[in-house]
């Protein structure tokens, strides 16, 4: 099975550094308490409150949406994977997806830890941990991401445009959901898409480094296209 994707790829480089700086600017605006930051994240949350108060229904549904997206339930897809790789003896693919998928949970509680941001006051439904990043957020942002590169060479090109609208369609409305339900700023959503994505291309070497294929081999690619 042949990986062409590479980080050095110029479209793939342009979102990488695109990414880094959403990223970059939103940590930095969260540990320095960036003014126009915090009125841009409350310019949103406030008018989705203020609905939200006033339509429970309009809440148990994202909150459902955000449940079935769980970034546990991510991974515990992702481990069927891995273990269906494993059986095919596809230890580049296995590999890749513990790092990205199963490896982003320890980030995302090292991410939270250091910087410690309240939720928004305004949460209309529980949740334990701290803000900043959306865990929700990366967790669909690298799983669609890992999975969509894993899956690419074996995918029949009207399949991956399928494909990528759905992915596209997941990750937005998992974000939006954890805003809509106001237990997390816009800006910690921003960066957790964008952390996500510049995981997944951080681990990209691994399916094309020409050491691991010599180590893992290279099994023949399966026909799913239908």
């Amino acid at each position: 099975m042949s990986y062409e994707l590479s980080p050095r790829q110029p479209a793939v480089l342009a979102g990488a550094i695109a990414a880094a700086a959403v990223f970059l600017l939103a940590l930095a605006g969260v540990l320095a308490g960036w003014t126009w930051m915090v009125d841009a994240d409350l310019a949103v949350l406030d008018p989705l409150y203020r609905y939200g108060s006033a339509h429970p229904g309009w809440v148990t549904t994202w909150n459902v949406l955000c449940t079935v997206f769980h970034p546990a339930v991510f991974r515990l897809l992702t481990l069927i994977w891995i273990g269906y790789a494993l059986i095919r003896r596809d230890h580049r693919v296995a590999l890749f997806l513990v790092l990205t998928v199963e490896f982003s949970a320890l980030i995302v509680v090292f991410m939270k830890a250091v910087v410690s941001r309240p939720r928004p006051d305004t949460a209309l439904v529980s949740e334990l941990s701290s803000s900043f990043p959306s865990g929700h957020a990366l967790g669909a942002s690298v799983t669609v991401t890992a999975l969509l590169v894993a899956a690419w060479p074996v995918l029949r090109r009207h399949w991956r445009v399928t494909a990528v609208v759905a992915g596209v369609l997941i990750v937005a409305a998992v974000g939006i959901g954890r805003v809509v339900l106001n237990v997390h700023h816009p800006s910690d959503v921003l960066a957790g898409w964008a952390l996500g994505y510049l995981w997944v291309i951080a681990c990209l070497p691994v399916l094309t480094s020409s050491r691991f294929t010599a180590a893992g081999g290279t099994p023949a690619a399966t026909d799913t296209g239908s």
